[in-house]
């Protein structure tokens, strides 16, 4: 807790009883020990031999640096000037902002203030400790995100919690670009993680952290997947800590996506391809259509968009309008797939409205389009049956009712969307599956006329054109652990 909050909550003559005169130390609420109660001093490094060895930062002192973690980098004024002059005409880049190795310059400089060298820090963690460094969208979850920013400053060192909206997420990386043993904590939504995971790959670190996710977006499918929950529900950030030090790390595929436009001459209403990179999915048609939409009234009205229920019931209302209007319709007609090599048949079984590439379970909100994997007894079952639910196409001789959906496996999913029914019958249960068309390496996607596209939730319309994706790297993110199963009335009864 910095020391302007602490003035306000304990009164200036508290401060003077503790400190005296100079009152020029910081504190915090990380010990628990009775000698230093709850009034933990920050120190210069020559008032370092007046802090007590027994302080244990409290219960979650593996994911806290302390003060004397943090060591400023003390030069001379006239040598340090000179130097980040010649290093900033060297590179050609502003060094106000960015230091070198595992430096930083301190907070948000005001704009007149941008042309002094600021103060950097070099980090040396505690032996056997696993800092975290969080990252928060204060504009996720209505107001949630700020809420989060300030219980996260109060139980860590505030240095280790950056806020997004004050100059994104490099700020921070590159402060902990040679620290060997961190965790990146991501508070947001798909977007913001994939904001994070795009500025690793700038950074290039020796050893990648890995990454968790607290959802505070409004589809979260990602945090799905990761076991973090489709909504952060207001759970005590101490219990959040604890989830984070048991999560187990996991590979996750990135894909690499490239467009060529047939068409030279960029027509005014076409727009950019938002991100490079596929971390959860990428859709052609009805689902995209419905995104397209939402995006365009969300940046006409945003005070209509400002909670996670208000989202879903818009998104509900386009998907309704988009059911009977059918933009999409006989979509084969226009689009080519080909999946490692083999051109897919599109056009024999349902007529398709929309066509989803995925590299994660669950998709817009929580649904499971791939379908869970049955055993084949239980396959066997369905299908004498004759059950419909899970639809299929011959691919490579792969039998694809039995393939199992990985994050890391560099493979991505192709599936259909016959139209807006079919996706609200997959979320709720009535079907178990869209139509799975393939599972391979690499896919190319040619276009003959103007369609809607999305990837991870941001959307655009894109002119006729040829798509290539190909696996680009895997990336350590953490799994939660798994909910205690044990939890609520039963629980009693097995004691």
């Amino acid at each position: 807790m910095c020391r302007g909050i602490w003035l306000k909550s304990h009164g200036e003559q508290r401060v003077m009883e503790v400190l005296g005169p100079s009152q020029h130390h910081q504190f915090s609420c990380w010990c628990d020990s009775e000698s230093h109660a709850r009034t933990r001093v920050k120190v210069h490094n020559k008032c370092g031999s007046q802090v007590r060895a027994d302080c244990n930062l409290g219960e979650n002192a593996i994911h806290i640096l302390p003060p004397t973690a943090i060591c400023p980098v003390v030069l001379d004024r006239q040598r340090s000037l000179s130097r980040d002059s010649k290093r900033g005409s060297k590179h050609g880049q502003d060094t106000s902002s960015i230091g070198s190795g595992a430096f930083l310059t301190s907070g948000n400089v005001p704009t007149q203030q941008q042309q002094q060298p600021a103060m950097s820090f070099q980090i040396t963690p505690s032996a056997g400790s696993t800092p975290l460094l969080v990252f928060i969208n204060p504009k996720s979850g209505g107001r949630q995100g700020e809420r989060m920013l300030r219980k996260f400053q109060y139980i860590l060192n505030p240095r280790q919690v950056h806020n997004l909206g004050m100059g994104g997420p490099m700020q921070g990386l590159q402060m902990f670009k040679d620290v060997e043993n961190f965790k990146v904590i991501c508070c947001g939504g798909d977007g913001t993680v994939g904001w994070i995971l795009e500025t690793m790959d700038r950074v290039q670190f020796d050893h990648q952290p890995a990454v968790g996710v607290i959802p505070l977006g409004t589809g979260n499918d990602l945090a799905r997947c990761l076991r973090w929950g489709g909504g952060y529900e207001g759970e005590a950030i101490h219990k959040v800590l604890k989830k984070i030090e048991k999560a187990t790390p996991v590979m996750m595929d990135r894909w690499q996506i490239d467009v060529c436009d047939f068409n030279e001459e960029k027509k005014p209403n076409q727009d950019c391809i938002p991100y490079n990179i596929i971390n959860n999915y990428f859709s052609v048609g009805v689902d995209a259509a419905i995104c397209v939409k939402f995006h365009l009234e969300r940046e006409k009205n945003p005070e209509k968009f400002n909670s996670r229920m208000k989202n879903k019931l818009w998104y509900f209302e386009y998907a309704t309008t988009e059911q009977f209007a059918a933009s999409c319709k006989n979509l084969h007609e226009d689009l080519e797939i080909i999946c490692d090599g083999t051109p897919l048949d599109l056009a024999h079984g349902p007529s398709l409205q929309g066509v989803a590439l995925l590299n994660i379970p669950f998709t817009h909100g929580g649904s499971n389009l791939w379908g869970e994997h049955h055993t084949r007894h239980r396959l066997g079952k369905r299908l004498k049956r004759h059950d419909k639910e899970i639809s299929t196409s011959s691919f490579n001789s792969v039998d694809l009712t039995v393939a199992i959906q990985d994050i890391g496996d560099h493979l991505i999913e192709v599936i259909g969307l016959e139209n807006c029914l079919h996706m609200g019958q997959v979320k709720t249960g009535l079907r178990a599956s869209g139509k799975r068309l393939a599972q391979c390496s690499s896919v190319t996607i040619k276009t003959n006329k103007r369609f809607p596209m999305q990837i991870d939730g941001e959307p655009w319309m894109q002119g006729p054109c040829t798509i290539r994706i190909t696996h680009k790297n895997q990336v350590p993110m953490l799994m939660a652990p798994p909910p205690d199963k044990r939890r609520g009335f039963f629980r009693f009864l097995k004691r």
